[in-house]
């Protein structure tokens, strides 16, 4: 019940000294101990006489304990003192706590009277409301028609939001600050410009949902409260189906990596929402958390829900077709990849052998071009994952394969995009193709970084040295010389130095490092040196 509500019982004669008419109260409690806090739970509207008044001063200790236990309002007597002392207003007014002048002639059980069953109505409508809003979802109503629902019943617009900043349901102006605000948020809900978020569920925010609620609904949580838990029964609904999904796609990544027989695995595909000419490509990822709360999923089960999240929700992620390292299927998976005609897997009941496959570490999914080249899909993951790069402490790490067709492909696609993921890994996070793993970048990526940095350090160390020392560009003429393919006169243009300058600090590297530019080895050392060192080109 609001305050608003109660000053209009006219026969109560109330009047508001102080506060927040609009705030919400759910209880009645009466006291005149001085020190009421141990007795209250908050959210209550206290009544008091007054009796622990006795000079200027003990209302601000009297106001303070009330706030400190989360009181929503206070109805002060005259009673006993004849008047509402002026420092109870002044200590009402700076707390934000609202303050009700209660007449003499109005006793406050006739105020609990009144109030009580009119709070016990209140319960009951809230009880309607969400039986209703609950029936709506069992009986098939979608997340349009929800958001129109809660509107007429509880008064409430808004929009739903994915972590990445995309318009699920409802409206939003600015939707990718608001996915930002919800990432960075120290507790939800949290009032951000003319905006309440509340997370929807309780997943990781990175792959969660967020209810934007247009105002301030942080006196009014309930109602906010009341609507995300709608939208979670709704979303639960849609992932029930989704699990399926995600079944069938784990059978076939399993009976794929097992190579088994093809018309099979293009049946498979056809089953999966893929026909066997149609162009697709694999996404492999993990979401990395330094600190993950107790019962959080595993990387790969959170990047998988992250990816299906930046795409929209158009396809899904498998995260359960895993090889043992020794190379042999789980039991489980040893059972699906039976069915599908795995080599030594027979009748579904024995354990087939293939070779580890790189990449199956991390959640698999199958995203159909439909149109779309593989660098448009990877911008629409680069896109969402540079909002999620606010959120703390998270990486997110994803491979892309190339354009691929047919079951047949889908083996070398997922190692494909399990080695651009270990060089997104290495990189500590983002979005790698398939056309970058086929350089030394990936070499480099597999070697362990304190064994990079030693190497690097080994190297270029005496070089940083003597540019510190002399306000030299030796390593800056070395990058330079290198991508000029070694040509004295290519390089002392980009420097905008004569080509004897060149030809000096060339000299005076060799000299330090006792290495020799002029050989194919040497420039390769230092060239992948420089690579790991990123030094100012």
């Amino acid at each position: 019940m609001r305050i608003s509500d109660l000053l209009a019982i006219d026969e109560l004669h109330l009047r508001l000294l102080a506060g927040d008419p609009a705030r919400e109260f759910g209880t009645v409690h009466i006291t005149d101990l001085p020190e009421p806090g141990r007795y209250l739970a908050g959210g209550e509207l206290v009544l008091s006489g007054l009796m622990w008044w006795h000079e200027p001063g003990d209302s601000g200790a009297f106001v303070a304990a009330l706030v400190r236990s989360g009181v929503a309002a206070l109805g002060a007597g005259q009673a006993w003192l004849g008047h509402i002392p002026a420092d109870l207003v002044a200590a009402c007014e700076t707390a934000g706590l609202p303050l009700i002048e209660v007449p003499t002639e109005v006793s406050f059980r006739t105020l609990a009277e009144l109030v009580v069953p009119r709070l016990s109505g209140d319960v009951r409508d809230a009880l309607g409301r969400h039986r209703r809003l609950v029936a709506a979802i069992a009986e098939g109503a979608g997340l349009s028609e929800l958001f129109e629902l809660t509107a007429a019943e509880l008064g409430v617009t808004g929009a739903v939001l994915s972590a990445s900043g995309e318009v699920i349901v409802g409206a939003a102006d600015d939707p990718v600050r608001l996915a930002r605000a919800y990432l960075t948020a120290p507790r939800l809900p949290a009032h951000v410009g003319e905006h309440t978020l509340f997370a929807v569920g309780r997943g990781h925010r990175a792959a969660g949902w967020v209810l934007a609620c247009d105002g301030d609904l942080l006196d009014r949580a309930d109602l906010g409260y009341e609507l995300a838990a709608c939208v979670g029964l709704e979303r639960g609904r849609m992932e029930e189906g989704r699990r399926v999904e995600r079944r069938l796609i784990e059978q076939f990544v399993v009976a794929a990596l097992a190579e088994s027989d093809v018309a099979e695995l293009n049946a498979r595909l056809r089953t999966c929402g893929i026909e066997a000419t149609e162009p697709y490509a694999i996404v492999n990822a993990t979401l990395e958390v330094d600190q993950p709360r107790t019962g959080d999923p595993g990387p790969a089960t959170l990047g998988g829900q992250v990816v299906e999240e930046l795409l929209g929700r158009e396809i899904v992620a498998a995260t359960g077709a895993t090889f043992t390292a020794g190379g042999e299927l789980t039991a489980g998976e040893a059972l699906t990849a039976g069915r599908a005609g795995a080599p030594g897997a027979e009748g579904g009941a024995g354990v087939a052998r293939a070779p580890y496959v790189a990449g199956t570490d991390g959640a698999v999914a199958l995203a159909p071009l439909r149109g779309h080249t593989t660098a448009e899909l990877a911008e629409r993951l680069r896109a969402g994952a540079e909002v999620l790069a606010a959120l703390p402490g998270t990486r997110l790490c994803v491979g892309l394969s190339g354009s691929l067709t047919g079951a047949a492909a889908v083996k070398g696609g997922v190692e494909e995009a399990g080695h651009a993921r270990r060089l997104a890994e290495a990189r500590a996070g983002g979005v790698v193709t398939s056309d970058e793993i086929y350089t030394h970048a990936l070499l480099l990526a597999t070697v362990p970084g304190d064994v990079r940095r030693s190497f690097s350090a080994r190297l270029l160390s005496p070089l940083l040295d003597y540019d510190r020392r002399h306000q030299s560009e030796l390593v800056r003429t070395l990058g330079i010389f290198l991508d000029c393919a070694g040509s004295w006169n290519a390089c002392a243009e980009q420097l905008h130095v004569h080509v004897n300058t060149v030809r000096y600090r060339i000299r005076r590297i060799e000299e330090l490092t006792g290495r020799n530019l002029a050989t194919m080895a040497d420039r390769v050392d230092f060239y992948l040196a420089l690579r790991d060192t990123g030094p100012p080109r």
